[in-house]
């Protein structure tokens, strides 16, 4: 009974043992293969960097100003009578607006065309009777001194009524009328704006350690989806002469002449200044800059060695400092050396050392200038 104890327990020992050692060959296996394996290859596109001359500039973005804008306010208080003119319509400089009732003071001006009449008589008068001795000197004075009162008087009233005919202040185009006849207007209220279309002013900021290559005079070339078909050139006409405290940025003030209107006040648009000279660079397209708070990188590719001592195609993360942008492109100062070859889609997918196959069947789009599909 012992015997056949003792060879049961030998036989369950033998059987644990060998199913053991079947699983430690088993996991040993396991772990060999999964340390040579490797994932497959991610699909990229790329580009041959190569160095191109891009013409120096500065951007910014800047805002459209008239040289001339007022709200058309009235003077005085009064009720519309009369408008005598249509929103958007062009006008120039003197043109009547807007005429409030001037009733009363026409009444007012009557009355006070008779008082300066009397006065004047009177003063008449007294001049002959001064020279015969008849009444004092300052009774006269004080009866010239009625009658110069009366003319005065004459003249204010028809002040008022002059400054109840509005009119156009300067030569520009209108915006939308906000009265209509009848309506009571209080002093200030506002009628129509008015805006001169023909030059304009375009406001935008540069950082201070840019300033000392601006110069008045430079050409200046702006943008916008509503004008995408023309790039309306001016020039510098003013840089301001303090730094705000806040950004460190410096205005400047560019002037364009603007005859078909496509520029308007308060309109947003892109600003290039020309600085006359060109800087050698690396143009990539955008889609190939890896953006991140800790910097920008691209993606080289080229040979890299495994783990296991062999070469393979992969890439290598490059960090990279950035230039101006120009349509699709964006410039590279350094950090990509021309001939290297650079991915320029899938960026978002690749870690430093991961295995890329190169497809360039399709490319992103690389068009210095590149113009919208619906214009």
């Amino acid at each position: 009974m012992r015997k056949r104890m003792m060879l049961m327990l030998a036989v369950v020992v033998l059987f644990l043992v060998t199913i053991g050692l079947v699983k430690f060959f088993q996991i040993r296996a396991a772990i060999a293969q999964g340390m040579s394996w490797s994932p497959p290859p991610e699909a990229v596109t790329s580009i041959v960097a190569k160095q191109e001359q891009w013409p120096a500039s500065l951007n910014g973005i800047g805002t459209v100003v008239a040289v001339q804008g007022v709200e058309v306010s009235a003077d005085l208080p009064g009720i519309v009578e009369a408008i005598a003119f249509d929103s958007g319509k062009r006008v120039a400089a003197g043109d009547v607006l807007v005429r409030l009732d001037t009733s009363q003071e026409r009444a007012q001006l009557a009355a006070a065309e008779a008082q300066r009449e009397l006065a004047q008589l009177n003063l008449n008068r007294s001049r002959s009777l001064l020279e015969k001795g008849v009444i004092a000197q300052a009774e006269y004075d004080q009866l010239a001194a009625q009658a110069k009162t009366a003319d005065a008087r004459v003249g204010e009233i028809r002040a008022t009524i002059a400054r109840k005919t509005i009119r156009a202040p300067f030569t520009g185009v209108l915006g939308i009328r906000q009265v209509d006849k009848g309506q009571y207007l209080n002093g200030g209220a506002p009628i129509v704006p008015l805006q001169s279309m023909d030059p304009v002013y375009v406001n935008f900021s540069l950082p201070q350690q840019d300033v000392a290559a601006l110069e008045v005079g430079a050409e200046v070339r702006v943008s916008a989806d509503s004008i995408a078909n023309a790039k309306p050139v001016g020039r510098i006409t003013a840089i301001n002469s303090v730094v705000d405290p806040e950004t460190r940025n410096v205005q400047v003030q560019a002037t364009f002449h603007n005859p078909r209107a496509q520029l308007r006040p308060g309109m947003f648009v892109d600003v290039q200044v020309e600085l006359g000279s060109s800087t050698g660079v690396i143009a990539l397209p955008a889609s190939a800059i890896s953006y991140a708070p800790y910097g920008n990188s691209v993606f080289v590719i080229g040979d890299v060695k495994g783990p296991d001592g062999k070469p393979y195609k992969g890439v290598r993360q490059q960090f990279v400092k950035l230039g101006a942008s120009r349509g699709d492109q964006v410039a590279i100062l350094s950090g990509v050396k021309p001939g290297e070859e650079v991915v320029t889609s899938g960026v978002f997918k690749l870690r430093n050392g991961a295995k890329v196959m190169v497809d360039n069947k399709t490319q992103p789009n690389n068009n210095p200038a590149p113009r919208p599909e619906d214009s």
